[in-house]
């Protein structure tokens, strides 16, 4: 007969069994290899051009035709070709771009490399994406375009950006890094706006090891894009444009045919893959929402997806400070940690002044430049300290989800009994 001290309902600090048993090794892997990505990889390494590949131009239509946009560009990684899209919007020295200070720094530091000032701006609490009212208020007669981030695969507040953006005749581009196969009002995220980058890194939906894919139905920027970072391809353009074919704009930001060659079988296997995640961080979320945690739902007129699975904990309701509720969790199995993206107007490149050297901006008599205060976006701040990250389940099956499900039970019905750490 089972002992107060080991009842299955009795947290794991507390000498009860831990809650998470089950293997968690399969169902968390990420990415799914094959033998399709070793045959489609051997296949490049066989013809011997692994520099330039029409295998990049086709993984270039698929993108084309699976987002139903004119234009796509392959990129080594995500960031150039953000930095591609900004060099495409025309981002000069001191043009301002309003960017979130909740995301991967290759959002906003490409905006350094054009000579530009990144102007943070809030988070919303419900998709975790720009706030359209504080990115109105940031608007000055220097600003020229708006980056947003679709974080952790929730579409961000788009109708209103870009009415924003169309008020003051502003760029916008997506950072539809995490959102492979997410939707907003039915259309596909990535083409919402004037430009997107979709992420090809290991961690993300559609992985290629590294790589990136800007893509857009505007042919001038396609052009300016080519001609920054793929000075091969300039020969073939049918404008003015041509006759940079012998230096382009000075970079190499091409993608190597091996990463392409994965990227397309990954490519082919989104949707079904998406399905399986989103089924299981849905059916896990329905749960934890019954126990008054927030886990970001989309609303009805969004479908979202799961690069990461963020659940957002207040402390003050749940009784059990933050870092005390992680390593009840941990203890009971479960595998989760606080967000892996500090806030970046809080970090010493912004904080210190080194962005100005990197953007080769100076202060002149006439036009100070921005000083960055680390304490500046209070909602975003306290937001982001209530999130903690769990694992994102690409192959988990239901007992799994039970058994995570279990873990937050335990710990929220013993949370005034659990032990706190040290002050």
């Amino acid at each position: 007969m089972a002992t107060a001290t080991s009842t299955p309902h009795r947290p794991a600090l507390l000498g009860g069994p831990p809650a998470v048993t089950l293997d968690q090794q399969h169902a968390n892997h990420w990415p799914i290899i094959s033998d399709e990505d070793e045959r489609a990889v051997l296949e490049v390494l066989r013809s011997g051009q692994l520099s330039v590949n029409d295998i990049v131009t086709e993984l270039e239509q698929d993108y084309c035709r699976w987002l139903g946009v004119a234009h796509a560009v392959a990129h080594c990684n995500g960031t150039s070709a953000i930095l591609a899209a900004l060099h495409a919007f025309g981002i000069g020295p001191g043009d301002e771009v309003i960017v979130p200070s909740a995301t991967y720094w290759a959002s906003v530091t490409p905006v350094l490399h054009c000579g530009g000032i990144p102007v943070f701006a809030e988070s919303e609490p419900q998709c975790l994406g720009l706030d359209p009212d504080d990115v109105r208020s940031r608007i000055t007669d220097r600003t020229r375009a708006i980056v947003v981030v679709h974080l952790f695969g929730m579409p961000s507040r788009m109708d209103e950006l870009l009415d924003i953006a169309r008020r003051h005749d502003l760029r916008v581009l997506e950072d539809a890094s995490h959102a492979h196969g997410a939707r907003y009002h039915g259309r596909p995220i990535g083409t919402l706006a004037d430009a997107a980058v979709f992420s090809m890194q290991t961690n993300k939906l559609c992985p290629a090891g590294e790589g990136g894919m800007f893509v857009t139905d505007d042919a001038d920027l396609w052009e300016k894009v080519v001609r920054l970072g793929h000075y091969e391809r300039v020969l073939g353009l049918q404008s003015p444009n041509r006759r940079f074919a012998a230096t382009g704009f000075g970079l190499k930001l091409r993608m190597s045919p091996l990463n392409a060659a994965v990227a397309r079988v990954q490519l082919s296997h989104l949707p079904r893959r998406n399905r399986r995640r989103n089924e299981n961080v849905i059916a896990l979320s329905r749960r934890l929402e019954d126990l008054g945690l927030q886990t970001f739902l989309a609303p009805q007129e969004v479908e979202r997806v799961y690069f990461e699975f963020l659940v957002r904990y207040d402390e003050t309701a749940g009784g059990l400070p933050m870092s005390d509720f992680v390593h009840a969790l941990t203890a009971e199995g479960a595998l989760v940690e606080r967000p892996r993206y500090p806030l970046l107007h809080q970090q010493p490149l912004f904080t210190e002044g080194h962005w100005a050297a990197v953007a080769r901006l100076v202060a002149t008599p006439e036009r100070a430049l921005p000083v960055y205060d680390p304490h500046s976006l209070p909602r975003t701040e306290t937001a982001n300290g209530s999130l903690l990250k769990l694992p994102s389940f690409p192959r988990a099956t239901g007992p799994l989800l039970d058994q995570y499900a279990l873990a937050f039970e335990k710990t929220l019905k013993h949370a005034d009994t659990l032990p706190r750490s040290t002050p």
